[in-house]
């Protein structure tokens, strides 16, 4: 991925990995979409309208603006950007109450099966492993991280709340017409325990989603950091 860098559409839209990590023939895309408020909305010639993106190298703002040009016509005619760090240690401050709200749709696997509660054990482990997959293809390489550690730890995290439901959705590609199903689940969640390490993720995974298909805007999330004393 990062040798060719040509800002094609296929390479934005349709990436296929020869460096990346094993398993990756299909690897995550270089953006996130959030354009929720455009939903069921249609627009004329000419007419202009706006969408957020989460790009994971600057570079990538070249290739946006290249690959919208094979969407129907469309020109990207500016752009405003903000760059976004998230770093990844834990503050010195303790965390042992977090509420975490889902969304958009969110498709968690765990074992080969979508589950339908969002246990920490899970969520924390996905969102780690595409934090450090994404900066393996787009950054500074993967994460120093003990990832058998981290994933003992975030299973003594208990989920205390749930609100957890599904929901469909889909969308249809403008190129062959297909119909690709985007149903997860959407909600919240509580959990409780030695959080502080955890929280890092957790704001960056408010930017890189979790889950299945989040390049499509699945598995937007918001994170609280709440006070035990005022629950």
């Amino acid at each position: 991925m990062r040798e060719r860098g040509d800002g094609s559409y296929e390479e934005f839209f349709a990436p296929i990995s020869m460096h990346g990590p094993s398993g990756f023939s299909d690897p995550p895309r270089p953006f996130v979409l959030r354009s929720g408020e455009l939903d069921g909305k249609r627009f004329d010639e000419g007419e202009r309208f706006e969408f957020v993106v989460h790009l994971f190298a600057s570079r990538w703002l070249k290739a946006l603006s290249e690959s919208m040009r094979g969407i129907a016509g469309t020109v990207l005619r500016a752009a405003d950007v903000e760059e976004v760090g998230i770093p990844l240690n834990p503050g010195p401050e303790p965390v042992s109450l977090v509420r975490v709200e889902f969304l958009t749709p969110t498709e968690l696997k765990h074992a080969g099966h979508t589950v339908d509660r969002p246990e920490f054990s899970i969520v924390a482990p996905r969102i780690r492993d595409r934090v450090s997959t994404l900066r393996q293809l787009y950054g500074e390489g993967p994460l120093e991280l003990d990832f058998a550690g981290f994933g003992e730890r975030a299973a003594k995290i208990v989920m205390t709340q749930c609100d957890f439901h599904r929901v469909e959705a889909q969308r249809r590609s403008g190129s062959t017409g297909q119909v690709h199903p985007l149903g997860g689940y959407i909600g919240e969640a509580t959990y409780a325990g030695d959080l502080a390490e955890f929280v890092p993720y957790l704001r960056a995974a408010e930017w890189t989603g979790v889950g299945r298909q989040t390049s499509w805007g699945k598995g937007a999330i918001r994170v609280s950091v709440l006070d035990p004393a005022t629950r």
